[in-house]
């Protein structure tokens, strides 16, 4: 069924006069006889008749019309679904307990009226990309430990977050006290981080973080998730594990966790907005820029970064890598 025809025949019915349903579609009054006529043909019914004052509606017309007006509603709630700026944009941030989401929260709060669709996929760094070029979502916050000749044409990248470290310990730890520590304190503790599958961006920074100095990173023992991990962290004086400055964690005050930064230098996980280049949303331009502006106003520290970290923060396919 022809929905322009369906509309022109809703807006008919409404003025009762084809010139004025004309004006109000911006046709002529012609369009407006051919595109009833042709609704009626493919109905095999009479919509409308008539009258020296204009059209009324036949028996059938009157049946046909609130039909007509789902019709139309339904084409309009799938036309927003789907067009950029209609719908929300929808963004992959891997954990809602992390960084990206935390700025994507500043992002709703600083843009409220824009719509996001705040998604978790549990997914590596290739899964991601692959669901950004699929469409599944619009953007994805993941480390790129690839040269930008290696990632899929159509994707783009950019360096938007740079996330530090703290140390969490319980209150019988031996840093439990420090102001700050350094990486090279930690070589005497145990990292406990269980449960990191190898071959994942974050297992490949780790890896690197370990050798760069000589840490003991301990990924030994099955997950029984987050709360489980602090419980036994504030109950013991060895174990110790890094969290991101920006990741959400709640305890009973009971457990006396410590947080506690690492400095000189500064461990920073490097994240890139993943999208991809014909995709024209305009919302995710306005989150790009907001990011980008975010990450600008971080002030310049002693940090120290994987290798894999190419110099120029934006990464774009094709260029040399």
């Amino acid at each position: 069924m022809d929905l322009d025809a369906v509309r022109t025949f809703v807006a008919a019915a409404d003025a009762g006069q084809f010139q004025v349903a004309a004006t109000a579609l911006s046709i002529t009054q012609q369009a407006v006889s051919k595109r009833v006529a042709a609704l009626e043909r493919d109905l095999a019914v009479r919509l409308l008749t008539r009258t020296p004052r204009g059209v009324r509606l036949t028996v059938d017309g009157q049946a046909f019309l609130p039909h007509a007006r789902e019709l139309l509603r339904v084409a309009d709630r799938a036309d927003a679904a789907v067009r950029p700026g209609r719908r929300a944009l929808r963004v992959d941030v891997h954990s809602r307990r992390t960084a990206p989401a935390v700025l994507l929260q500043d992002f709703h709060r600083t843009h409220p009226r824009i719509e996001l669709d705040v998604v978790t996929l549990d997914a590596d760094v290739h899964a991601a990309i692959a669901a950004v070029e699929a469409g599944t979502v619009d953007a994805t916050f993941h480390a790129v430990t690839v040269p930008a000749r290696h990632l899929p044409g159509a994707i783009r990248a950019a360096r938007v977050i740079d996330e530090h470290h703290e140390l969490l310990v319980g209150p019988r730890h031996a840093l439990a006290d420090a102001r700050a520590v350094t990486p090279a304190q930690l070589a005497e503790h145990r990292i406990w981080m269980p449960g990191m599958a190898a071959g994942t961006e974050w297992a490949d920074y780790y890896d690197e973080l370990a050798a760069a100095f000589g840490l003991t990173i301990d990924r030994a023992g099955p997950v029984f998730g987050n709360e489980a991990l602090l419980a036994e962290i504030a109950d013991s004086p060895e174990l110790a594990t890094l969290a991101g400055e920006r990741t959400r964690y709640l305890w009973p005050d009971s457990y006396d966790l410590r947080r506690i930064p690492v400095r000189h230098p500064a461990p920073v996980y490097p994240m890139s907005l993943i999208w991809r280049d014909d995709n024209r949303h305009p919302a995710l331009t306005t989150l790009r820029d907001h990011l980008g502006a975010r990450r600008a106003e971080t002030p310049d520290t002693e940090v120290w970064s994987p290798t894999w970290v190419w110099p120029d923060p934006a990464i774009r396919a094709g260029q040399p890598g």
